[in-house]
């Protein structure tokens, strides 16, 4: 079945599922539905004088490449109504409501007494997403006789069961950012500061478009006559729903949902505490998984808290990671020949620098330089550059700048999409350019160090602007956008991301890949020859800020697979470990490679 399809059966298959929710109002109701408003007026039409839940937002949800939901899903919740009981609960009914939704009683009569606005059953800690029930439940409620109280439908935006995907973000109140955002609709009453918006991620740079034609709303309608007489009652639930052939919006993302929940839980298994995942295809780019931890509670989030940082988008120190560029620049310049030697003995004889072989590695080709990460050879390779080369030629590879999709440039036309991804730090090669000579700060930088910073998703990138001669692209993580209705709304192509300082040679990227197949045939990654794959890559460790006094190391390791027809590439970060502790990014990304070994195969035979 193709995209197409799948995104036109999904919507279809919400669509009757709503109609038979609606249906079923319809038939409590006795009546026929109201007309629907639009621009999220229906709220705004009902609040004065009734009590308003929200069944649906009316945001436009997000699918994988396959279309399968990200966010969206639809379940029965209980909800409560408190005018309908004046406050008042009949202890009888109230049990026999408990005892057919297999809950405490005292709890349950606790919450309908505390009531002031009506409000979903959301389980025992009253945090989350209403508690899903069975349709039967219906009767049982009906019949336990407590005022207010239904059984109804919800559209649920995460699934409470999963973490959160940080690229994807959550949906909160955003005061500040409502009000930088949305300031002319405040201006004329459109919006309120309390209106959910996305807090980050895609949730975010496409708020705007994900807001949709407005809420469906159920409530209970107080008479006139009751307002009049200040009785607390109330006619019969109603519903009021939005009549937009076109809202909501369905995003359709690159990402891999299988790969990315099985990442998510390798992530969990392995104590990956603070660090990164990024998987890349490598023909365009598209991201096809993004892991971040700490992981991401989309219904617990405290303002600036640690886990709502995308780490895959955040930029660190790379360590010999960026050897790669050192070699790059050198070659690119002239001012290394591919066949030279160097000799390690272990100490570079200045800045204190020393190689991480203690005694050195004796006479190294530059491949096996590479291979080995010998810090000596590098720094006197960094020392025969200058700042502005080496920050060059960064450049040219995707580094040293923010490289994720954004919308057309000068002299295209318009797109209803910005820039995606906008937490994306674009790291830097030097804090500043040095006006005269520094051998140490060329040395350090070099071997990926002193103010050398780069994000996971630069790191996969990088491999794949090598495995494309140097080509750099423009990772994408949304392909298209529809209307409720299947139709295309818009199409994001596959962008590349050139430098304006031009781009490395095929010739040197060859050279680059050639020493990534070194480093695992016979350098620092020969432990990943256990790989069903047969892999190249590239490790890195870079000395941290120290964590409460203790010192502190990032580790990495990015490269690509399989080597014969490079389908994908991969960059791990492993944030803030142990100095002196075994690189766990190198380990983890043999095993993110094997996942997606094992997930292609049964792909292919599924």
């Amino acid at each position: 079945m193709t995209d197409k399809r799948r995104i036109f059966v999904l919507a279809a298959a919400f669509a009757g599922l709503a109609a038979v929710y609606l249906m079923r109002l319809f038939l409590l109701q006795g009546g026929g539905l109201p007309s629907a408003e639009k621009n999220g007026l229906v709220v705004q039409a009902v609040r004065q004088r009734q009590e308003v839940l929200v069944l649906d937002t009316g945001r436009g949800d997000f699918v994988d490449r396959y279309g399968a939901p990200i966010t969206g899903g639809a379940i029965y919740g209980v909800a409560a109504f408190p005018a309908a009981s004046g406050g008042r609960v009949d202890a009888a009914a109230a049990r026999r409501l408990a005892a057919a939704m297999d809950v405490e009683y005292e709890m349950l009569a606790d919450w309908l007494a505390g009531l002031k606005e009506p409000d979903w059953w959301r389980g025992a800690d009253g945090n989350g997403p209403p508690a899903a029930f069975p349709e039967a439940l219906d009767k049982a409620i009906r019949t336990a006789g407590v005022p207010g109280v239904y059984l109804l439908p919800y559209h649920i935006r995460y699934a409470g069961d999963k973490t959160g995907i940080h690229a994807i973000g959550f949906i909160g109140q955003h005061p500040e950012l409502t009000a930088r955002l949305y300031a002319p609709e405040l201006a004329r009453g459109d919006r309120s500061l309390s209106d959910t918006v996305g807090g980050i991620g895609l949730e975010r740079s496409l708020d705007r478009l994900l807001q949709g034609a407005g809420p469906t709303v159920a409530y209970r309608s107080r008479s006139a006559e009751a307002d009049t007489r200040g009785i607390r009652a109330a006619d019969e639930l109603k519903v009021k729903a939005p009549d937009n052939p076109y809202f909501p919006l369905t995003v359709v993302t690159t990402l891999d949902l299988g790969l990315q929940r099985k990442l998510e839980a390798y992530a969990a298994r392995n104590g990956l505490k603070e660090g990164a995942i990024v998987v890349l295809d490598a023909r365009n780019a598209d991201i096809a998984a993004i892991v971040s931890r700490p992981e991401l509670d989309p219904f617990s989030i405290s303002e600036g808290a640690d886990e709502t940082v995308n780490r895959a988008l955040r930029a660190a120190a790379p360590g010999s990671v960026f050897k790669l560029v050192t070699e790059a620049a050198a070659l690119e310049t002239g001012r290394l020949h591919p066949k030279e030697t160097f000799h390690c003995e272990g100490e570079y004889g200045k800045y204190g620098l020393s190689c991480w072989l203690p005694g050195g590695h004796g006479r190294l080709t530059l491949i096996e330089a590479l291979a080995q990460s010998c810090n000596v050879a590098f720094a006197e390779i960094a020392e025969r550059l200058t700042a502005d080369e080496l920050d060059r030629t960064a450049d040219r590879l995707g580094l040293g700048r923010r490289v994720g999709w954004q919308a057309a440039k000068s002299g295209e036309p318009p797109g209803p999409v910005g820039r995606l991804l906008e937490e994306e730090e674009a790291g830097r090669i030097f804090a500043r350019i040095p006006r005269r000579r520094d051998g140490g700060l060329l040395a350090q930088t070099g071997i990926g160090q002193r103010d050398v910073s780069v994000t996971p998703l630069q790191a996969a990138n990088l491999m794949v602007t090598l495995l494309h001669g140097g080509d750099v692209s423009a990772p994408r993580i949304v392909k298209e956008i529809r209307y409720a209705d299947g139709r295309l709304m818009a199409r994001l192509p596959a962008r590349r991301a050139p430098s304006r300082f031009g781009r490395v040679s095929p010739a040197t990227a060859s050279a680059l890949l050639q020493g990534m197949e070194a480093v695992v045939s016979a350098g620092t990654g020969k432990p990943l020859q256990r790989a069903q794959w047969r892999l190249a890559g590239k490790s890195g460790t870079a000395q941290a800020v120290a964590v409460n006094g203790a010192p502190v190391n990032h580790q990495w390791f990015v490269g690509y697979g399989p080597v014969e027809s490079p389908r994908y590439a991969v960059a791990v970060l492993a944030g803030n470990r142990p100095a002196g502790s075994a690189n766990q990014a190198t380990a983890l990304y043999r095993g993110v490679m094997d996942i997606i070994a094992a997930h292609e195969k049964a792909s292919r035979s599924g």
